[in-house]
């Protein structure tokens, strides 16, 4: 935050004009996040986006605040669509098995784009120092999918569907089954490729549901 100002006296702008500012901002601090990494200068963030740097903080008081609606920007583009989806699916799931097949699809699609595994990784290395940074990415990220899936997987073991008694375990197992592979090779700067992708979504929704559909229990 600019010397001088508090949250109290910071005025967030508002309008339409304000908005194409705050977009233009939050696209020019990813490319720069991303680039430089969080030790990245304000000035060169705003210089990027084409405003001062006291409009950057007119709509951001301070780095952190900036990182943290970047991410949850990107998290949007990557999982709002499969969130909105999921959530029709609770109204019908109808075939199981499919109805996964898209969701997971879906999710891991977006959580496994570069830029948004790149942003997970300057989260992971900044998490220390900031741990507000973590808990931003875990709303925006599992936070925001795993509540659905519960959801879901509480009224079909109601009817049931599944035999599942411990369904936080559960969404925690299909993650590490289909996602977190992905996490822990962009760890070391790897990547699975597309067929191999293919392949632990198959294996994993099997293997899900071979423990947890009840004429299977």
């Amino acid at each position: 935050m600019l010397p001088g100002m508090t949250e109290t006296t910071r005025r967030v702008p508002a309008g339409d004009r304000a908005e194409r500012k705050r977009a233009a901002i939050v696209q020019a601090a990813r490319a720069e996040f991303l680039r430089q990494g969080f030790g990245v200068s304000m000035d060169l963030i705003a210089a990027r986006a084409g405003v001062s740097k006291v409009t950057v903080y007119n709509h951001f008081g301070s780095k952190e605040e900036l990182f943290t609606a970047v991410v949850g920007d990107s998290l949007e583009h990557a999982l709002g669509e499969p969130a909105a989806t999921l959530e029709k699916e609770l109204v019908d799931p109808g075939d199981l098995r499919q109805m996964l097949t898209r969701t997971v699809h879906a999710w891991v699609r977006g959580m496994t784009e570069p830029d948004v595994l790149a942003l997970r990784s300057l989260v992971t290395s900044e998490i220390r120092r900031f741990p507000e940074l973590g808990a931003s990415w875990e709303a925006g990220g599992p936070g925001r999918v795993s509540p659905i899936l519960e959801t879901l997987f509480r009224d079909l073991a109601k009817q049931g569907v599944l035999a599942m008694p411990d369904v936080e375990v559960a969404v925690i197992q299909l993650y590490s089954l289909v996602l977190y592979p992905h996490f822990v090779y962009a760890t070391y700067g790897g990547h699975i490729e597309p067929a191999l992708t293919e392949r632990l979504i198959a294996a994993g929704i099997d293997m899900f549901l071979e423990y947890y559909e009840a004429d299977r229990a």
